[in-house]
């Protein structure tokens, strides 16, 4: 889906890094479509430490960010993309030498680099190698509209405040982001829903079916099940009306119809347990709501993460989602780590060191070379299995998660 995103930017020059992360989770949660954070200082010290607070922002927020630093040489480009960044902003105004931006471009694709300039520059007449330019002091009206056109690439505005000529901003040609600077408490949602009725197309909350199609009862209400977007874990279960639904919609974050107190209920409004919607899905009776969420803190008024906490009845059954046993195996690993057991094969391992880990990791991975020749496939699904548990082992030992891990292939996928 193409659509006009809006980007906060948060200058890290002058913010402690754990300011910036709060700031960035805030505006995650608020309807940022991504995030630009950046820190133009020369000093290897002050980017050393930008870089480490990138890497503890990846570990927070669940929407792109793009990182804006001063790049010496190529290895500064690596440092800024292996933090997780989708994109990296280099600065027109201090890029020390070219061949560093070939390279960068040569390695990581033109579309994942950006050119910061002046929108005062004679920018269309520079013939960068990459597909975006982030133009800031920029004036909508004059020959800027031409000049973009005549440069070719597509264009991210940098604009410093929120302003009223936001929807001419939008407006121009190849504009596809708009990147300002808003404050913490202001509604990025309801921003979009008037760039929305000013006819720009932006990522935000509209239903696929008006509420008068779900089934609900007498009442007026429908049952909304509510489940962690990330783990499939069901968190609680509530009402909606219509008015609660639409303000859902208006928000981002979860509002339900109490039947106790005959009112609207925004979840977190008392506890601070807020629920960021993340999806929402109607079944096949229309008459039951799935939202799929971000759960801040616990969903249970108890305490406890999820209502549903008190086991009935279970049967032993072996389970075999991938979701579930990679990460009960690798707590496994890393409990054996914490707490060792005498004739464990993996505090053998853990106690031999990197070296021996390592060295089975190269083993393993050399057999499953030599187990894919086969004709059948039974040898290399074991070879792999036994790749996967020392490869965890690894990653135990590196102080690695598989969250870790699954943020590098999401932001692959971008």
């Amino acid at each position: 889906m193409s659509y006009k995103k809006l980007v906060p930017f948060i200058n890290a020059e002058s913010e402690f890094p754990e300011k910036v992360i709060a700031r960035a989770e805030k505006y995650g949660f608020a309807g940022a479509d991504e995030l630009f954070i950046y820190n133009y200082s020369k000093m290897e010290s002050d980017r050393e430490e930008f870089i480490a607070t990138m890497k503890k922002l990846e570990a927070v927020i669940d929407i792109p960010f793009v990182v804006g630093m001063y790049v010496n040489r190529f290895e500064d480009v690596k440092k800024a993309f292996y933090t997780g960044a989708a994109r990296v902003v280099i600065k027109h105004e201090i890029m020390p030498d070219k061949a560093v931006l070939d390279e960068a471009v040569g390695r990581f694709g033109a579309d994942r680099i950006i050119i910061e300039i002046d929108g005062n520059e004679p920018f269309e007449q520079i013939p960068f190698p990459v597909d975006t330019l982030l133009l800031k002091h920029v004036d909508t009206g004059g020959s800027l509209p031409k000049r973009i056109m005549s440069c070719g690439k597509d264009i991210v505005i940098r604009d410093s405040l929120l302003r009223n000529d936001l929807v001419d901003l939008y407006e121009l040609p190849k504009v596809t982001a708009v990147s300002t600077n808003y404050y913490e408490d202001k509604s990025i949602y309801k921003v979009k829903n008037n760039l929305t009725k000013a006819g720009i197309e932006v990522n935000t909350f509209a239903s696929s079916k008006p509420f008068s199609e779900f089934k609900t009862d007498e009442k007026g209400l429908i049952p909304c099940i509510t489940q962690d977007y990330r783990t499939g874990e069901v968190l609680m279960m509530a009402y909606m009306n219509e008015e609660s639904y639409n303000q859902t919609l208006e928000t981002g974050k979860m509002t339900y119809f109490s039947r106790s107190r005959n009112e609207l209920w925004c979840k977190g409004d008392t506890s601070g347990h807020y629920q960021y919607v993340k999806e929402l899905h109607l079944d096949c009776d229309a008459d039951t709501i799935l939202a799929k969420v971000h759960q801040v803190g616990a969903a249970c008024h108890t305490g406890e993460y999820s209502c549903f906490f008190t086991e009935l009845a279970k049967r032993d059954y072996i389970d075999t989602n991938p979701l579930t046993i990679l990460k009960e195996d690798f707590d496994v690993i890393v409990n054996r780590k914490e707490n060792p057991k005498e004739g464990s094969y993996t505090n053998y391992l853990f106690t031999k060191g990197i070296d021996k880990i390592l060295k089975k990791c190269g083993e393993e991975a050399s057999e499953i070379i030599i187990a894919a020749k086969n004709p059948e496939n039974d040898e290399l699904i074991y070879e792999m299995a036994d790749f996967l548990y020392h490869m965890m082992v690894l990653m135990a030992e590196k102080d690695l998660t598989w969250a870790d891990i699954t943020r590098e292939l999401a932001n692959r996928r971008r």
